[in-house]
């Protein structure tokens, strides 16, 4: 596997003369903040060595490089899961790459249902720890030498991005929420159940993604910020059906508001 990462990261080196310390993982229906990056080199996944391939709706299925503003920043246009058959090594495989590549800083992006009573669909929450509901751990297997055998998550999303988002979006005024987020494997969303479950658990959303991007990013030593869209509630007396393209119109219609904080993020940080 380390060979393969060093392959690819070299593959795509040879091919762009940026060098990113910033990347950018957007999840379902989020894609609009590529839109405002000055794109100056792209590769589809299917054209990169060794890179699983999106098979999502809503997940463009490319890595771009560009400039957000004045900072030259990385992003993936769709990221990938356990549910779609990969194991957890192919979904956090961009990650390691990302390691390769330089990268220091991750902002990650995902549409989540809220079982915090207290939220309202479209709210945007700061995650500030998560919890680790999928069948399979990244680290499973022989160690990486990006980082120790047992890593240290006590500080999983780090709390100077956190204190830099807080102070963006109340000088934009932007409302915003703080949570726990649950990452569980899907394909299924939840039952009335299980969101109740995860409610006493401690959870604040539920998602199929991104913990296992982070607990990578980590072991490597990778910085880490994330926002959870709530596209859905799980909550007694506010649970409705939903489908995959409603959770995808929830969340672009908030995203820009994302894109907002991302954007001042990326333009204030070192």
């Amino acid at each position: 596997m380390l060979q393969k990462i060093q392959e690819t990261a070299a593959w795509i080196k040879a091919r762009t003369t940026l060098r990113p310390t910033t990347a950018i993982v957007l999840g379902s229906g989020l894609g609009r903040l590529a839109e405002e990056i000055d794109v100056k080199d792209s590769f589809p996944y299917a054209d990169i060595p060794n890179f699983p391939v999106s098979t999502v709706e809503g997940h463009s299925g490319r890595l771009i490089f560009g400039y957000l503003g004045q900072k030259i920043v990385l992003a993936m246009e769709g990221r990938f899961h356990y549910y779609e058959g990969y194991s957890m090594k192919e979904v956090t495989f961009p990650i390691r790459v990302m390691y390769e590549l330089g990268i220091k800083n991750l902002f990650v992006s995902n549409a989540a249902g809220g079982t915090n009573p207290d939220f309202e669909i479209g709210d945007l929450m700061l995650i500030t720890d998560h919890i680790n509901f999928q069948p399979e751990h990244p680290l499973r297997g022989k160690n990486f030498p990006t980082g120790s055998r047992f890593p240290d998550m006590s500080e999983a999303y780090d709390r100077a991005f956190l204190d830099l988002a807080r102070t963006i979006a109340r000088e934009k005024g932007i409302r915003t929420v703080e949570g726990v987020y649950l990452s569980d494997s899907g394909p299924t969303y939840e039952t009335p159940a299980e969101y109740r479950m995860y409610r006493t658990l401690g959870a604040d959303a539920v998602g199929m993604s991104t913990v296992p991007e982070i607990i990578v990013a980590r072991h490597c030593g990778i910085r880490c910020f994330g926002v959870s869209i709530i596209t859905d509630l799980g909550v007694e007396g506010k649970i409705v059906t939903v489908s995959h393209e409603e959770v995808q119109r929830a969340a672009e219609a908030v995203q820009p508001l994302m894109a907002e904080i991302f954007r001042e993020m990326v333009a204030r940080i070192d």
